[in-house]
């Protein structure tokens, strides 16, 4: 079974990662078919807006620890995640995140690229990197340009999880609702959207993008020195072990 699953309908192409049973943590087969997902919408001009959503209990644990353990696929791993959330940040197409259950850490990082996010209500959210010895660096970009620097500093240095209304409050999602009603919510984004002139939203994206000091594919790269260097530390090697053994971690070992 495909890892993620595309469905098309007129206008808009859904996408879903399909990894129900690990909570669609990031894998480098999922990554690699998610980015290609992404591309082939982008390719087909019929299609103007792109959905993202998660099977099973929850939108994304964020990587598979596992896999993040591997010294020597973590380079790959790492380039995959800066590739993903630069092909949702950086397509003419307009994003929704539909997210339920939970959304963290990488999960976290490809919803909060997108446009919009639309949450079910009791989701949680967060970037839990540095209880790992990671540095949630890829999705900093995102993050300073959406949240106040008190939320984002906070967000990062405690690691804690919040709820979904939290995440409403300081500007992280743009809608939350009853779990019933997320399919609902986004058809009503996606609708409005549809009834604007695509060239228009596409040059009003480019020209937010532009606005910035600094370009997304920058903040990326230098980010991405940053993910490595802490992935390939010691507390990263004891903070991932600790939680594959879920034990506290030792930060004097």
């Amino acid at each position: 079974m495909s890892v993620v699953l595309v469905e098309k309908q007129s206008e808009i192409t859904t996408v879903t990662l399909n990894r129900p049973e690990r909570r669609n943590a990031l894998t480098i087969e999922l990554m690699t078919e998610l980015t290609a997902a992404i591309d082939a919408a982008i390719a087909d001009e019929s299609q103007r807006v792109l959905i993202l959503r998660g099977a099973g209990p929850a939108f994304c644990a964020g990587l598979d620890m596992n896999e993040t353990r591997d010294a020597s696929r973590a380079h790959e791993s790492a380039g995959l995640v800066a590739k993903t959330l630069l092909a949702v940040s950086q397509t003419r197409l307009i994003t929704i995140a539909a997210v339920h259950g939970a959304a963290v850490a990488g999960g976290a990082g490809i919803m909060t690229a997108c446009d919009f996010v639309v949450a079910a209500e009791g989701t949680k959210i967060g970037y839990p990197e540095a209880k790992r010895g990671l540095v949630a660096g890829l999705v900093m970009t995102f993050l300073r340009r959406q949240l106040r620097e008190r939320d984002v500093r906070e967000l990062l240095f405690t690691a804690e999880i919040i709820d979904a209304q939290r995440a409403r409050e300081i500007g992280l999602v743009n809608r939350v609702v009853a779990a019933d009603q997320l399919d609902a919510e986004v058809q009503k984004i996606t609708t409005s959207d549809l009834q604007n002139a695509p060239g228009a939203l596409a040059n009003a994206k480019r020209l937010l993008e532009q606005l910035w000091s600094t370009s997304v594919q920058e903040d990326i790269e230098t980010a991405l020195a940053h993910h490595m260097e802490a992935r390939q530390s010691d507390e990263a090697k004891e903070g991932v072990t600790a939680f594959l053994e879920k034990r506290p971690p030792n930060w004097a070992a």
